[in-house]
């Protein structure tokens, strides 16, 4: 967690922050108030952006602290969530009680009263339902401390309300998925850059949600680390049954290269092609058992498949390709032909969708 200069800086509030609108207005109405809020950014391997930190600060005129929830998440996501999934691996109503428990946990420590979000009721289908916004508050246990100001109006008032500490007058009541209301407060506070509506959740999109599912289903106790990794080039999993806990990512450009770089860890293969330019290729035993090497050689002929040169040189030469294999410490080279093989696939969203749904109906029975 990134702290501010002043360690013991006291706040009245802490408001939850995610960087869109909503979240903005929420701390400022209260920072209109004469209140002291302190905004927390929740960053995991499917949101947040902890660079971005200074920029909003300075934007917004917020203060505004990164706090680090990956491997919380990742346990979250990985074990059922208690409320479901949304339209894809997203546990939305899982997440917000998350954060909210987290916030809590922080509040003693900055001498905050209580929390602000900047849910409004039925902008969302799953998450800001009416219903769900108590199930949300009832189980992060923060039903007396919460205030959601945009709001407000449309729900009980809070005792911060009832005895007059926040100004329930000076609070609203936006009801519905418009942002007419929300546009005209932001040119209030002199909000010019507006930010986009999108909630800017990986686990809300069909194409990530394909790149973490297998992860969820056969990584031996998942962590942060295997989700970032899933977040950079191609995922390619085992499809035959003595495969079928090998995953290989093989990056789809430098920048993925660059990445995928800090997120190796023990145990893991690193092949690279030699002699010409090589994407960057991690192979990891979801059971962390050791990879047998006629697959790394099927996979050293699939890593040499994506490399134009490599594969123009061996059509015209008919000479195989270096693979240059590392593993904890040890160093081998193997030659192969570039080829593509039915042995590792990419998983498409259409094969798990079916899955999902049949969780989602399992919940609701």
């Amino acid at each position: 967690m990134n702290m501010k200069n002043d360690e013991y800086a006291r706040y009245d509030g802490l408001a939850l922050f995610s960087g869109g609108l909503d979240s903005i207005l929420a701390a400022r109405l209260l920072m209109e108030q004469g209140k002291k809020i302190l905004c927390l950014h929740f960053t995991s391997p499917f949101f947040g952006d902890e660079k971005a930190v200074p920029v909003w600060e300075k934007k917004y005129g917020l203060e505004i602290i990164a706090v680090d929830i990956a491997e919380e998440y990742c346990r979250m996501l990985c074990h059922n969530p208690a409320n479901g999934f949304g339209s894809a691996l997203n546990p939305c109503v899982d997440c917000k009680i998350l954060m909210m428990k987290k916030a809590k946990t922080l509040m003693a420590q900055f001498g905050a009263k209580f929390l602000i979000s900047g849910e409004v009721i039925g902008q969302r289908p799953m998450s800001q339902r009416r219903d769900t916004l108590h199930v949300i508050r009832r189980d992060a246990e923060v039903k007396d401390i919460l205030l959601r100001p945009l709001c407000a109006k449309c729900m009980e008032p809070t005792p911060f309300e009832l005895s007059g500490e926040v100004e329930r007058e000076k609070l609203l009541g936006i009801y519905g998925r418009g942002r007419k209301e929300q546009l005209a407060l932001a040119k209030t506070f002199n909000i010019t850059d507006i930010p986009t509506a999108a909630g800017g959740c990986k686990l809300t999109e069909k194409e990530n949600a394909r790149r973490y599912y297998e992860v969820m289903q056969k990584v031996q106790h998942p962590s942060a680390n295997d989700f970032f990794l899933a977040n950079h080039g191609r995922q390619l999993w085992g499809s035959q049954p003595c495969n079928k806990n090998i995953w290989v990512s093989i990056g789809r450009k430098q920048a993925d290269n660059e990445q995928m770089q800090q997120y190796k860890k023990s145990g893991d293969y690193v092949l690279r092609i030699e002699h010409f330019p090589s994407p960057y290729c991690i192979v990891r035993h979801t059971q962390n058992l050791p990879v047998p090497v006629e697959e790394l050689r099927i996979i050293g002929s699939i890593l040499a498949s994506y490399s134009n040169k490599a594969y123009a040189f061996f059509a015209e030469k008919k000479e195989r390709i270096s693979i240059k294999i590392e593993h904890e410490k040890a160093i081998e080279r193997i030659l192969v032909e570039p080829m593509r093989s039915e042995h590792y696939k990419e998983l498409h969203f259409d094969e798990i969708k079916e899955e999902l749904q049949k969780r989602k109906k399992n919940m609701a029975e």
